[in-house]
């Protein structure tokens, strides 16, 4: 007898009675028809079902395996907001709807994995938002892509927003998942359509311009502004405590409701500053009767007032949103504040400029970089800027424009301090030949990650 299992000489009472009752019954074979109404009755407004060996996710498959060794079936649920509460222009109340839907999302996922538990089966629920593996910031903080999953799961597609419409709930829903070790006897299938109407009211409501009307996403402009009280914003602001000689310094960098929001968002979970995407948008099949009915006074009562709202606006050194916020917008204050999300190699730097590319700045340009990291290899990268994108790649170009060598160090310099290109190689050894003008061109279609 194992010596753990033993007291005294006789073995451990827990253990005689297991072995007097025998193992534990295999669970009962489970349907989707019974995990369907499992979900529901456990507060979910829908759901679907996606096998794990499906390829639309997998990309997700190491961070599923990490969640529950032995998976089989993902499940997808979502959890409805009220509409008008994401509606409001008093942003303090969309938050806090946002918040609660959140923790009611997470309380879903808990009480089916507690039913699933009994039941025999092993289940897990990563959380809907936050917390995240946070230690591993900016490379790999997720645990699960829960957009994709719900996607494969027959809940709705993307739109403009990058946010899952639902077929009947439209925009106005939050995803959870659930991992589970059981095998389905049926899964869901993807919509055969897409709900959104594009009518284009999320490219308006944005004060960043982060969505373009032809489908293209400003991911720093949106993650600068909307997300300020989260990790990068956060930073910033621990940046400008750091750095204030004394506490006038500090009031001169961090106007008074700066503070308090700050405060409010440590103390009380982080608040968006915009999310307007989702409160004007009118797509599902139970939100888009006012709009059918009258657009032009849909538009009156649900965008105008977002547009019109007084509020700071964070933009980046540089950035479309510096040059357009103060035209299209004037009863908004822009801020110029830092981009800060770290890379600590020149691969996930450059994968990074695919993230803060400016597509207005590129307008009308299109040229090639090739770019050698003189001490990392050496490691070639190709930087291509044409029809309004970006191209990162990484091996040397068959042609271009110009040429760019430069150790690791100087190419962060030059994106994140300003250094100019005639800097680069006047005072930290750089290489630039070919067409220089096109080269700094590339350069000016990206912000200035830092300000002074």
């Amino acid at each position: 007898m194992a010596h753990d299992l033993a007291m005294g000489g006789e073995e451990h009472p827990d253990v005689a009675r297991w072995r007097a009752n025998g193992a534990v019954a295999e669970a009962r074979p489970l349907t989707s028809a019974s995990l369907r109404e499992l979900m529901l009755d456990c507060g979910a407004d829908d759901c679907g079902f996606v096998a794990v060996s499906n390829p639309a996710i997998a990309d997700q498959q190491a961070w599923i395996a990490a969640l529950l060794p032995g998976a089989q079936t993902l499940i997808s649920f979502v959890v409805r907001m009220n509409r008008d509460t994401v509606r409001t222009s008093v942003r303090s109340v969309v938050n806090e709807e946002f918040h609660q839907t959140y923790d009611e999302v997470n309380h879903v996922a808990r009480r089916a994995v507690r039913r699933l538990e009994n039941m025999g089966i092993g289940a897990v629920n990563p959380a809907a938002a936050f917390p995240m593996e946070a230690q591993a910031y900016p490379a790999g903080m997720r645990v699960i892509s829960h957009k994709p999953i719900a996607e494969a799961a027959g809940l709705g597609r993307m739109g403009l927003h990058r946010n899952v419409i639902h077929p009947r709930f439209g925009s106005f829903i939050l995803l959870g998942t659930i991992v589970i070790d059981r095998v389905l006897d049926d899964v869901s299938v993807p919509l055969d359509y897409a709900p959104c109407l594009d009518c284009k009211l999320c490219v308006a409501a944005c004060p960043v311009e982060a969505i373009g009307m032809d489908g293209s996403f400003n991911f720093s402009a949106c993650y600068t502004h909307n997300y300020r009280e989260f990790m990068g914003g956060f930073t910033d602001w621990v940046h400008e405590v750091v750095e204030a000689k004394d506490a006038d310094d500090y009031d001169a960098r961090v106007p008074p409701g700066e503070s308090v929001s700050m405060w409010q968002s440590l103390s009380f979970k982080p608040g968006y500053k915009a999310a307007y995407c989702l409160s004007v948008c009118p797509a599902g099949s139970d939100v888009l009767g006012p709009y059918m009915e009258d657009k032009v006074e849909y538009r009156k009562r649900l965008l105008d007032p977002l547009l019109a709202k007084p509020e700071t606006v964070y933009v980046l050194k540089n950035s479309d949103a510096e040059d357009s916020v103060p035209k299209r917008l004037k009863t908004k204050e822009v801020k110029v504040v830092d981009y800060n999300i770290p890379s600590d190699n020149p691969f996930s730097f450059l994968f990074g400029l695919t993230l803060t590319f400016q597509r207005r700045k590129a307008r009308g340009l299109d040229a090639t970089l090739a770019l050698t990291i003189s001490d990392h290899g050496p490691m070639p990268a190709t930087v291509r800027v044409h029809a309004s994108r970006v191209e990162i790649d990484f091996k040397a170009p068959a042609a271009f424009d110009a040429s760019l060598t430069l150790d690791w160090q100087t190419l962060q310099a030059i994106f994140r301090d300003g250094v100019s290109l005639a800097d680069a190689v006047a005072e930290h050894g750089a290489t630039l030949t070919g067409d220089i003008a096109k080269a700094q061109a590339i350069r000016d279609c990206f912000p200035i990650y830092r300000v002074d």
